[in-house]
């Protein structure tokens, strides 16, 4: 059972993919549309961007920050060979709260829905290493 975390790892390793896209994708429409300097790219600096790059970038960097702690977290299930349906269900969850908020950020962009769902997928990767702790004590 402890192999079921490898799905919700994946899925987020999927999303991530799926911004990087995105994010690949509106910068060349960036440049295509002169409204970016392709020289821009080089450092990130340089001139005023659209939005939709800033919210893009920050949401692809956003996949290496706390998606980091959880894939720890879920290897560390699988490595130990710990069954926890508990775990299973509250890593489901916290991709899901991921993918709602790179959703927000994406479209409208609402600062406190985003805030409420970071806050609870944050949650959910602390409660993940919490019960860990629990079940190797």
């Amino acid at each position: 059972m402890n192999d079921l975390m490898l799905y919700p790892m994946f899925l987020m390793v999927v999303l991530t993919f799926i911004i990087a896209c995105i994010t690949l994708k509106a910068r060349f429409d960036s440049v295509k549309n002169k409204t970016v300097k392709t020289k821009f790219y080089s450092l990130m600096d340089g001139q005023e961007v659209p939005d939709i790059i800033t919210k893009t970038t920050r949401n692809f960097n956003n996949q290496f920050e706390v998606p980091v702690l959880f894939y720890v977290v879920c290897s560390l299930y699988i490595f130990w060979g710990i069954n926890s349906y508990f775990a299973l269900i509250v890593a489901w969850l916290f991709v899901v709260l991921r993918v709602v908020h790179s959703y927000i950020h994406l479209t409208y962009n609402h600062v406190f829905h985003r805030m409420i769902t970071f806050w609870l997928s944050l949650l959910c990767v602390m409660t993940l290493w919490v019960n860990l702790l629990l079940q190797k004590v």
